[in-house]
């Protein structure tokens, strides 16, 4: 199983429970349920602490440092983060009645009930979480504090540990458990058909949101967009292939070199910073998923919940982990508050997320061009103003 990597493996567990599903294998299906009640309350038990884990550390360091140049990098990358939700909630939700039809308000198939259950109580609430971790990661970066920082960087260590060697392993027989049901249930050929549109759908809306961040940056820092667009073709392709905007860096910051009018320190800059800051390409997976997701649950999504949803993942996922499927897991806190999901809506975010997290990754790492092209034009011009003051002796 090691050598299929994450994206195989749940593939696998999807074909494996919708078989047992379509089999009738009632027994199986039973302790499949089983485990998906155990995993369901483990999730809902360790989510309060991946949340304290990741935003913490992330908003201390982040916070600690200084300059106007990381104001307006940050501010950027969060604005476009921002649109780019909104982007694929009108794309979404446009075109997701058509895709789904009547699936939503479909009657319910055969059910079956695990063998026994575990009740597992969280340490706390997620948004109890969510607020203290605001709450510690700002004062962290106040006072400049090193021992609590410490110890929250060890802690988030431990947290990663937990989802490599336990959460992320298990998670594709939790897949199977949840695709075994709605095969068992008679639901499967609609679901998977919605998922494989809202796949197509979602890498659709990336181009075109690229190519709109691009089509800006060009008008503001008065040069060909696309050939921007193709010296961050290498790094492009490597996203695609690592699901990892901080794995990607490297190649990153070599390409913005390469944009004509990007200097060597602001590439520099806007590479690891934007790594971390610039989730577009994520976010609209994110919203796309979600949409679907409660749409098969004949749930629909506000515009007004998915702006409140991307202004705070905006704050979240910028300690989302270096990992494939980190922007995920940093989000089911706020998947599971602010959208209403329950333990089966996570695990099949997590899956249909982790399928298209490449292309995601490839479409944040791409827009970190546009930005190096503003954040260079507007440090340009700041210089030049610097200059002009000097001259003229303006304090």
């Amino acid at each position: 199983m090691d050598k299929f990597g994450l994206l195989g493996k749940l593939v696998l567990a999807i074909i494996g429970g919708v078989l047992v599903g379509l089999l009738d294998i009632e027994f199986l299906v039973r302790v499949l349920a089983t485990f998906n009640g155990l995993f369901g309350n483990f999730l809902s038990y360790i989510v309060p602490l991946i949340v304290i884990a990741f935003i913490v550390p992330g908003i201390a360091e982040l916070g600690g440092k200084a300059g106007k140049l990381l104001g307006i990098t940050v501010g950027i990358a969060y604005l476009s983060t921002l649109i780019a939700g909104i982007w694929a909630w009108i794309g979404t939700s446009t075109l997701i009645p058509f895709i789904v039809g009547e699936v939503g308000e479909a009657a319910v198939g055969r059910t079956v009930e695990p063998l026994f259950t575990i009740a597992v109580a969280p340490i706390m609430g997620v948004m109890t979480a969510l607020v203290s971790s605001f709450i510690l990661g700002l004062g962290i970066a106040s006072i400049k504090g090193t021992t609590l920082l410490g110890a929250m960087q060890e802690f988030q260590q431990i947290i990663k540990k937990v989802i490599d060697r336990v959460f992320l392993p298990l998670l594709p027989f939790h897949i199977a458990g949840i695709f075994a049901q709605k095969a068992y249930s008679g639901e499967i050929m609609e679901t998977l058909g919605v998922y494989g549109a809202v796949f197509l759908l979602t890498i659709s809306l990336d181009y075109v949101y690229i190519l709109f961040q691009y089509a800006l940056a060009g008008g503001i820092a008065k040069t060909n967009p696309f050939k921007a667009m193709k010296k961050l073709l290498p790094a492009y392709m490597t996203a695609i292939g690592t699901q990892s905007s901080a794995a990607t860096i490297p190649v990153t910051t070599k390409c913005l070199k390469k944009i004509d009018g990007v200097t060597e320190e602001v590439a520099e800059f806007v590479g690891p910073l934007g790594a971390s800051t610039h989730l577009a390409g994520s976010t609209i997976t994110l919203i796309s998923c979600a949409i679907a997701v409660l749409a098969l649950d004949g749930i629909s999504l506000s515009l007004e919940q998915t702006v409140v949803f991307i202004m705070t993942l905006g704050v979240t996922m910028v300690a989302a982990p270096g990992v494939p499927g980190g922007a995920i897991v940093a989000s089911l806190g706020l998947l599971e508050t602010m959208l209403g999901f329950n333990e089966a809506q996570m695990a099949v975010m997590v899956a249909i997320y982790i399928a298209q997290d490449g292309f995601g990754t490839a479409a944040n790492v791409m827009g970190d061009g546009a930005i190096a092209l503003i954040v260079n034009k507007l440090a340009k011009t700041n210089a030049q103003l610097g200059k002009l003051k000097s001259k003229k002796g303006i304090a």
